[in-house]
């Protein structure tokens, strides 16, 4: 499962470029918020700034539920589910009997005809596939699946991304005095800039960690560190805060995330083109000062022969 040793990859950013710099970072409370303010040295080696108020809440109460993702919870819950189900509408004609023992998540379906129980094991499964999809979500996971077709568990990326806007919309305002959301590609690396300057994190492997690396945006902020997959989503998560109609990918490769943005590309630009539409890439985690159509050498080669998978982040249409 190489896709998902990320965190080799992103310790050899520094051998390609030069590193980003969070010059001071600091933080103080003020009644029910948070005080954030930061400065640090951008992809032109210039002073950039930002400070910003978040509530606690936002910080310690958001997400507050995410935890590792355990295949045996995931089963039982699947099983707690299909038992309470089973106790309203019971199968006639079978007995089918739940495990007692922690460690051993099997059903067993008993009855004399044969064709009968076959049946029940059939709609006892598909009463789990449902259950363990309600559990994912419920847990803020989801399935996915590599490009070389592994099947994996991993946290929802593009849904912590979404549900971060929100609490993030303060900030609007503040990066609007920094940068003109009319220039795309100057908002775009003021934010790369920034989140590429955060410490970064080592993020162990997705499948053995099942998502126990990973820090939602707003908790990375207070943190001050992250590692790949979580820096990748705080970058989309304020980018989507500033443009909120731009659409964008996350691109998972072997080892690595990155991000594309729907912007017209300049010469020499590494793109990805779904469709009609060409996304322009950009590395957020950092160390690597990376601005917007640059990427690492390792991101271009999985890219040029295919090692990537795409989930499409865009825009969410407004109620009217």
């Amino acid at each position: 499962m190489r896709y998902f040793k990320l965190f080799l990859y992103c310790s050899l950013f520094a051998c390609f470029c030069s590193g980003a710099e969070q010059l001071t970072f600091n933080k103080a409370v003020r009644g029910d918020n948070y005080i954030f303010d930061y400065l640090w040295l951008d992809q032109k080696k210039q002073k950039q700034s930002l400070s910003f108020s978040l509530p606690k809440d936002a910080i310690f109460e958001r997400f507050r539920s995410f935890k590792v993702y355990k295949s045996e919870f995931a089963q039982q819950s699947a099983n707690k589910s299909v038992h309470e189900q089973l106790k309203r509408n019971r199968l006639r004609g079978v007995q089918v009997i739940f495990p007692k023992n922690k460690n051993d998540s099997a059903i067993t379906i008993k009855g004399p005809n044969r064709e009968k129980v076959n049946e029940a094991y059939n709609k006892i499964a598909d009463m789990q596939v449902i259950a363990n999809e309600e559990y994912l979500k419920k847990n803020f996971y989801q399935e996915f699946m590599t490009y070389d077709q592994v099947r994996a568990i991993k946290p929802d990326h593009v849904r912590f991304a979404n549900e971060t806007v929100p609490d993030l919309k303060p900030i609007k305002p503040l990066l609007l005095n920094k940068v003109s959301i009319k220039n795309i590609r100057e908002a775009t690396n003021y934010i790369l800039s920034f989140v590429q300057s955060i410490p970064y994190s080592t993020l162990e492997s997705r499948v053995t960690s099942s998502g126990a690396g990973f820090i939602p945006p707003i908790k990375l902020l207070w943190e001050n560190q992250g590692d790949c997959d979580s820096k990748v989503t705080l970058a989309a998560s304020l980018l989507r805060t500033l443009m909120p109609r731009i659409k964008m990918i996350f691109v998972f490769i072997d080892k690595h995330a990155l991000i594309g943005i729907d912007i017209r590309a300049n010469e020499g630009e590494e793109t990805i083109k779904i469709g009609r539409v060409e996304y322009v890439l950009a590395e957020p985690t950092g160390p690597a000062l990376f601005p917007l159509g640059q990427i690492a050498p390792e991101s271009k080669k999985a890219i040029d022969n295919g090692h990537y998978v795409i989930e499409n982040y865009h825009s969410t249409p407004q109620k009217k």
